[in-house]
Parts: structure tokens; C-alpha cells; sequence
């Protein structure tokens, strides 16, 4: 059998949770039932200020646009500028817009290398990464290269994804690391892009935009960001994403997206730009969340594991030092399910990822059964 071309494109690989299956139902078993922390789906009801918007809207007969209604821009620009301290390019330029709605944010990781027109080349992805990173490279027929710092050499490179806070591990990148690969990007004529979905939930640290003044300096040149209230306003059914940044990276992807028809539905966009106008329910839903990491993150070092950075996001990063799927095994003996870190990369096979998308009562199950 010929032996792979180092850096070449791989097929796309099998979908991850689906290797759960065995852990779930042994999981099961347990009298309490199950306890799933592998998924970081939301639980919560979504908020009224979302619900009463879209029912609002919801007379839609005609298509919506691919780039937004004002109404969402200008809620969407007006987000940026107060919780992020983000300042775009006029948020209402048709010939150059510097935001858009997307669906959700996942189409548009898995997207974008493909939206931007990306033939060739390599993308640079995190050591640890959420596995769609490297499905949208595998989908544009680019090659992957896994690292966390700036590489010395450049060559090939095509678009750079930074994730901060992180997925799976909550890492947050500091001020120096971020500024660094703008740098980096900005000298080699290459995109770099932060997937920032969890920017609005940083525990121990506050994580910083990739597009903020002192990180971006005066403009977005070469840079974009991806938000989503996914799991800020409980809306994950709602496939609710924005992208923004460098009109000169916005504007081609929004044309591409005109052709496709990747149109977020109209009474989303109203649901969205409800949401964005709206800081209470956010606030409301981030300390539920607290408390359940509080819960949760007391239990896990009771019970003998050492949680991994974990200072912002939805999500503990824990391990026992051990294969990530003995770790696994021994959860599913307790009623409770987590995703190995092998789902991530080579570099997460002893961790596992126990999500804190779950409800009050499931949380305090799993924190009694580790403690237990």
C-alpha cells in the first residue's frame, strides 16, 4: 500500500460521538440513569426576548437576505462595541460589509476555507480543536497542520483558525499569543480567523476579541471573527451565527453565500437582533452556568482528576493521566457519559471533556455519583 504524502488532503473522517454509542448504553444501566455531559447542547428554555421576536416575524413570505437586515447589523455592530469592545466598518455598507449572519457557526467553520475560495494549500488549526476545523480543510481538499504558536515557515499556509476560549479545553489566549498571530498573519499575507463562541463566558480570565483595538490595532485587516448565541441566549435551534471582521474577507463570502442560498430564515434574523439588543438574558443564563461549574468542578478533583485549564467556556478539560478512553469507561460505570479528548487530536488522548449543558439536577446527579 503506498504510503500517504505527508501534508496531502485525507478524507473526511467518521463523526466522533457516534463512537459513544457502547459508553451510553453501559451509562444507562445505572439506576439513576443516564448523566450525558458529551455534547454541549443546550437545556435551558430559550429566553422570551427571543421567542416573542420570532413570532413577531414570523409572517415571511418573501426570501431573506444573505447579509442581514439593518435591524440585525446594527444590533449585531452595537453587541460587538459594548460587550467586546469591538468597533467594525460601517455595519450597514452593502458594497463592503464588515459582519453577516451565518447559520449557526459550525456550517461556517465547516465553510469558510470553501466560501473563501481556498484551493490549496494548508490550514493551521489548534493542537486541540473542535473536528470541524479540519472537516472544512478536508472539504476544500486543503491540507491540516495542528499547532498552538506561530510556524517559523510559512509557506503553503492558506488561513489560520485561532479558538479562544477554547473547545474542548476553555484555553484562553492571552493578549501577547493573539496579537502574535495577527502579526504573524498580517506579515504572510495570511487570514486569520478566531472561533470566539464562547467569548462571552470567561470564569477565572476575561477573554479578549481578536478584532478589539488593542489586539487588531486600527483596523480588521486580514482578521475575522465568529460569534454565535448558540449558547449565550440558549438559542442553538435557532442556527444563529455571525461573522465579522475585514470587509475584503466578509464581502466574498457573503457573495458565495448569495449563490448558495445559506440564507439565515427572516424570523431568526429578528429573533437575533432582539437577542443582540438584550444583555439581562445573557447574564441570567451565564450564572446558571457558573454554578453548575462550581457544582461540577468541585466533584471532579473530589473524585481524584485534575482539571486542565477550563477558566472560560462551557466546558471542564479533566483527566486521571490516564488513556482518555479508560477515563471514559470508568464515567460510564458511574451513569455518566463525556467526550474522550481523542476526539480533538493527538494531543487531548488523556483528557476528557465533560460539558456543563446539562440541567440543575443532572449536574448535582453526576456531582453525587463522583463524590459518591
Amino acid at each position: 500500500m503506498t504510503a500517504p504524502v505527508p501534508g496531502a488532503p485525507r478524507p473526511l473522517p467518521d463523526f466522533p460521538w457516534d463512537s459513544l454509542a457502547g459508553a451510553r448504553a453501559r451509562a444507562a444501566e445505572h439506576p439513576g440513569g443516564v448523566v450525558d455531559l458529551s455534547i454541549g447542547t443546550p437545556v435551558d428554555d430559550t429566553p422570551a426576548v427571543l421567542t416573542e421576536a420570532l413570532a413577531a416575524a414570523g409572517d415571511a413570505p418573501g426570501y431573506p437576505t444573505a447579509l442581514g437586515t439593518a435591524e440585525l447589523r446594527t444590533a449585531a455592530a452595537g453587541w460587538l462595541r459594548r460587550r467586546l469592545g469591538v468597533e467594525v466598518a460601517d455595519p450597514l455598507g452593502a458594497g463592503g460589509p464588515s459582519l453577516i449572519p451565518t447559520v449557526g457557526s459550525k456550517e461556517l467553520v465547516a465553510l469558510l476555507p470553501t466560501l473563501l475560495g481556498l484551493r490549496t494549500g494548508t490550514v493551521v488549526i489548534p493542537e486541540v480543536a473542535y473536528p470541524t476545523y479540519e472537516v472544512g480543510a478536508v472539504l476544500a481538499g486543503l491540507a491540516v497542520r495542528r499547532t498552538d504558536v506561530p510556524p517559523p515557515d510559512a509557506a503553503g499556509v492558506v488561513l489560520v483558525w485561532l479558538n479562544s476560549p477554547g473547545n474542548p479545553h476553555g484555553r484562553v489566549l492571552s493578549d501577547d499569543q493573539l496579537r502574535e498571530w495577527v502579526t504573524w498573519g498580517r506579515a504572510h499575507g495570511v487570514p486569520v480567523v478566531a472561533d470566539e463562541c464562547y467569548v462571552t463566558l470567561g470564569w477565572d480570565v476575561e477573554p479578549r476579541s481578536l478584532l478589539h483595538p488593542e489586539i487588531a490595532g486600527a483596523d480588521h485587516a486580514g482578521l475575522l471573527a465568529v460569534h454565535s448565541l448558540s449558547k449565550q441566549s440558549t438559542a442553538a435551534g435557532y442556527r444563529a451565527g455571525l461573522l465579522s471582521g475585514d470587509p475584503g474577507l466578509v464581502r466574498p463570502v457573503w457573495e458565495v453565500r448569495r449563490h448558495l442560498g445559506l440564507l439565515v430564515p427572516g424570523p431568526v434574523q429578528a429573533a437575533m437582533a432582539a437577542a443582540l439588543d438584550d444583555d439581562a438574558h445573557v447574564d441570567a443564563q451565564r450564572e446558571r452556568y457558573r454554578a453548575r461549574r462550581e457544582t461540577l468542578a468541585a466533584a471532579v478533583r473530589g473524585a481524584g482528576l485534575r482539571i486542565d485549564h477550563s477558566e472560560a467556556g462551557l466546558y471542564l478539560w479533566a483527566t486521571r493521566d490516564e488513556d482518555c478512553w479508560a477515563t471514559i469507561e470508568w464515567l460510564a460505570g458511574l451513569g455518566v457519559v463525556a467526550a474522550p479528548g481523542s476526539f480533538y487530536g493527538p494531543a487531548g488522548s488523556t483528557h476528557v471533556r465533560l460539558a456543563l449543558t446539562a440541567t440543575d439536577e443532572r449536574i448535582a446527579a453526576a456531582a453525587e455519583r463522583l463524590t459518591g
